[in-house]
């Protein structure tokens, strides 16, 4: 169900300070404080669902930071994540996608979230699946996966031969990442790939950065 919330003065002064601002993701999370301290949470629920309509980016941004706050306990902000934000063509809203992946990931508790987890990276939409390749980096460093390397290996690694190029970069940059910490696991696990596969290459060329 669409809600319609009507912005007042300062909701329109927080959106115009965004919309003049090009770069960055810090304004977005401080309009967000601004708006979450004001309205209730159904409130703010309408309020991101009209924010996304926005023809700007910074709307959209804002939106989905919104939402991300929200769905931590509120399955219909998840699905306006999974559904609505992750079909917006912007790579700065899907920055902040995976940042709200996160939050709800943190929030929730990694280990309690891996059925959230498994339901999005295993999604047919490359941007629901890079949201949380990229969200939980670094993985290792996050809670669970920080004593559970190898099960964040595994999970990143389904995807290193995915079509789309965008999610491609993400697995390699993240198993990257991985490797600073553990990188005989990570050695481990691209040495078993099939590097006349020019898609896994790809990934390959990322992941092995860092490996001797």
């Amino acid at each position: 169900m669409r809600r319609t919330v009507i912005m007042d003065r300062v909701e329109i002064n927080i959106l115009n300070n965004i919309l003049g601002i090009e770069h960055g993701f810090r304004h977005i999370d401080d309009g967000a404080d601004k708006i979450m301290s004001k309205y209730s949470k159904e409130q703010c629920f309408g309020l991101s669902l009209q924010l996304f309509e926005h023809e700007a980016y910074q709307a959209r941004m804002l939106s989905t930071v919104i939402g991300g706050r929200l769905a931590v306990d509120n399955d219909d902000a998840l699905r306006f994540l999974k559904e609505r934000v992750s079909t917006d063509d912007n790579w700065r809203v899907q920055e902040m996608l995976a940042k709200a992946f996160d939050e709800v990931c943190r929030s929730r508790g990694y280990e309690a979230s891996l059925p959230l987890i498994e339901e999005w990276i295993s999604d047919k939409n490359p941007n629901v699946i890079r949201a949380v390749t990229e969200g939980l980096r670094i993985w290792t460093s996050r809670p669970f996966f920080k004593d559970n390397p190898s099960l964040a290996i595994e999970l990143i690694s389904r995807h290193k031969a995915h079509e789309s190029e965008y999610l491609r970069k993400s697995v390699g940059n993240a198993l990257k990442d991985i490797s600073k910490k553990h990188g005989e696991l990570v050695a481990y696990e691209v040495q078993t790939w099939d590097l006349s596969n020019h898609l896994i290459l790809f990934t390959y060329k990322y992941a092995n950065k860092l490996l001797k």
